[in-house]
């Protein structure tokens, strides 16, 4: 099936760009995809799946999709004149040393550090009180395997810090190896653990450590559900096959998530078990008498709660239990439960993000998606309010209870992240290390604004651009979104957009609903029945944006990953007049089967499932992606993104999507897809892929918006 692409090609005279009206309008000739005749029925409603095969990543079938996908789709790539410009400004600047903030450990203080195009970070360490210009490297992942693709995903020290555990992710993938190192001689001491995922590892003393997984499931492991989480105990000397679980054995109650965390003075290991990404039971087992049966301190899944800390027997737990923007509570371990307990750190108008270190309390607080950080005594007495230095995301704030010298970050959308350090007993702050980015921030602002969505709701929205920017439609626009999972959006730098905004490119951020920024009721305002209300936001934050001259139609793109990829499915299927272009990126899809693959069916609280009820099943078909791709419709030039070891979000979700686009889309707009090879969800993801990705991210969507060629100061930083 060959179908023209015709892509506009009057340059923007405020881009300093040319027109080149011989670039030929490229061919594409899709890949056929096959149809198959199965169909799911919902409540008497048959619907028709054609490409259900493609859920199948093991057979040589899909494979050979995939292959034929990506020839397609780098071949469209190839016709953008300025990729390799975009690539080689993206490798320079991404080309600056990165050091994190350090932490002590044992004899030891590490620190983080990528020279620069560094595929994975290394860990280097020096002993402590010495000069940190005699560090070595203590863990280099970049010798994993020689692409970067093995990745450290976790590190933890056992009490004294002389032994090291830490997990690696092979391919991007949730399944996790710990491996276990002597410290002084960094040699590994014993055999390692395998098929471990979404854990911590907390250490019990110099002992062992807890941490969590799933049986392996039958069949792909990449694809195939897993439901029953545990929490095992691994003690130093045995065998894994030997670790006895500590909660989660039970077949009858089922739990998806379950995790374990050991209190610093190894007195309490704290369980969290849920069925869903929201709300959770808590358990306190007793270490110090370990045949003592648990101690129940919540034992439904209706808020979240989670210990903070402990002072012995006395607990303090952060909750929004009778409080949606969190609050810090105390009681005793002795009779935990609810009615027991004391306000220390009350609920306040703005969400709670509390932290321990230096024996003090830092309550950050979201005012609108920016920090403001208030530090507190353990009564629960205010000492200060931290100064930070602008507006935008302050983190960290964490430390050991005998450390007065503390680390934090601060970033927002045109400031690369730096590091602080902070005195706890006296509130000195001073910078301890700036970025060393070939960006400067002065010449860039942000903007936060507050629109209307349709049903009157008032939503946020932070939009930043070089300063001097005329408003005069034909700014080519990033709009990303997220809006689900309580998860916040908040101010922060990105590489890769200095790279779009360099160019005079716009980035818009809303805080949608279905996010975490205006605490537990925003949350539920985007969830199951009102799902639809994010959509809503967003196309809302898109309107404001041509309605403001900030952009129009032909010059905006919509972007978002995962439940943000979600957004851009039903987005671009309700209002595909609305955007140029659309990048959904390891998105959620398939909204009738999402639940059958992997954790999926933990996500049921913001979804709901198809098997709910007949009004859920309806509410679900009404916006699912996949299901609402309409024949001969006129869709926004679409790359959609995702990756074959993703068993997070399966990559299935975007092959059907993509399928459907290239066999319906009535326009002449791109329909494409790009299967990443041997990576996941994007976490770990080595930087050689990842200045690759966003090369041709950019490349297509400033390409499908008519531009030949790079802004001349981007192309003169390139040349020289």
């Amino acid at each position: 099936m060959k179908r023209l692409i015709g892509v506009a090609v009057l340059a923007l005279a405020a881009m300093s760009c040319q027109e080149n009206t011989s670039q030929p309008v490229p061919t594409v000739e899709y890949h056929e995809t096959k149809k198959v005749d199965t169909v799911d029925t919902y409540f008497g409603v048959d619907v028709p799946d054609p490409y259900r095969w493609l859920e199948d990543d093991r057979s040589e079938e899909t494979e050979a999709w995939v292959d034929a996908q990506n020839a397609v789709t780098n071949g469209f790539l190839d016709t953008i004149p300025f990729r390799d410009e975009l690539k080689a400004r993206l490798k320079s600047i991404w080309n600056y040393e990165k050091v994190t903030a350090p932490f002590k450990e044992g004899e030891y203080t590490y620190f983080r550090k990528n020279d620069g195009l560094q595929n994975q970070y290394v860990v280097y360490r020096y002993k402590t009180g010495d000069d940190p210009e005699t560090a070595e490297v203590f863990l280099d992942p970049n010798t994993f395997k020689e692409d970067g693709t093995i990745s450290l995903s976790g590190l933890s020290f056992s009490e004294d810090g002389s032994l090291a555990a830490y997990s690696i992710s092979e391919g991007g993938s949730d399944w996790r190896k710990i491996l276990i190192m002597d410290v002084a001689s960094k040699e590994i001491i014993e055999d390692t653990l395998r098929d471990v995922k979404f854990s911590g590892i907390s250490w019990y003393k110099n002992e062992g450590f807890y941490y969590s997984s799933y049986d392996k499931p039958e069949g792909s492991e990449l694809s195939a559900k897993t439901d029953q989480h545990k929490l095992y105990y691994h003690k130093l000397g045995t065998d894994q096959d030997a670790d006895p679980v500590v909660f989660g054995a039970t077949p009858a109650e089922k739990h998806r998530y379950v995790g374990g965390g050991v209190s610093e003075d190894n007195k309490w290991l704290s369980i969290s078990a849920s069925v869903s990404t929201s709300g959770n039971k808590m358990f306190l087992k007793d270490l110090e008498n370990p045949d003592r049966p648990l101690i129940t301190v919540i034992d439904n899944v209706d808020s979240d709660t989670y210990m903070l800390d402990n002072d012995g027997d006395t607990l303090y737990l952060v909750t929004n239990l009778n409080a949606p923007n969190q609050r810090i509570v105390k009681t005793n371990a002795s009779n935990p439960s609810p009615e027991n307990w004391e306000d220390v750190i009350p609920e306040t108008e703005h969400v709670l993000s509390p932290s321990t270190g230096g024996g003090y309390i830092f309550a950050e607080y979201s005012v609108d998606a920016i920090s403001k950080v208030m530090q507190y005594n353990y009564d629960g007495s205010l000492v200060r309010e931290v100064a930070l230095p602008g507006i935008g995301s302050a983190g960290g704030f964490y430390s050991k209870k005998e450390e007065k010298e503390i680390y934090f970050n601060f970033t927002n959308y045109y400031t690369p992240g730096s590091i602080f350090t902070y005195q706890v007993d006296s509130g000195e702050v001073a910078l301890y290390r700036k970025s060393a980015i070939d960006f400067n921030p002065d010449n860039y602002e942000s903007k936060q604004v507050f629109y209307t969505s349709k049903d009157g709701t008032k939503v946020p929205m932070i939009i930043t651009h070089k300063k001097g920017l005329e408003l005069n439609g034909k700014n080519p626009t990033i709009l990303y979104g997220y809006g689900g999972f309580n998860i916040s959006l908040n101010p922060g730098f990105s590489i890769a957009n200095a790279v779009w905004m360099e160019q005079g490119g716009v980035y818009a951020v809303p805080n949608l609903r279905g996010g975490g920024e205006y605490g537990k009721a925003w949350h539920d305002a985007g969830t199951q029945m009102q799902k639809q209300n994010v959509f809503d936001d967003f196309i809302a934050a898109a309107e404001y944006l041509i309605e403001n001259n900030y952009t129009s139609s032909d010059y905006l793109a919509i972007r978002g990953g995962s439940n943000g990829g979600l957004l851009v499915g039903a987005v671009m299927t309700q209002r595909p007049e609305l955007m140029k272009v659309a990048l959904p990126a390891v998105g959620v899809l398939d909204m009738l089967r999402y639940h059958t693959f992997t954790a999926g069916a933990g996500w049921a609280y913001d979804y709901g499932t198809a098997e709910d009820s007949k009004e859920m099943f309806e509410y679900l078909l009404g916006y699912s992606p996949v299901h609402n791709v309409e024949q001969g419709v006129n869709y926004p030039a679409t790359l959609v993104t995702t990756a074959d070891h993703d068993d997070r979000v399966v990559p299935a979700h975007s092959f059907k999507f993509a399928a459907e686009l290239q066999a319906k889309n009535g326009g002449a707009n791109p329909t494409l897809i790009r299967i990443e090879k041997d990576a996941g969800h994007g976490a770990g993801t080595p930087v050689t892929k990842t200045i690759e990705l966003y090369a041709d991210l950019f490349g297509f969507t400033l390409y499908n918006m008519g531009y030949r060629v790079l802004p001349e100061d981007v192309s003169n930083k390139i040349k020289g």
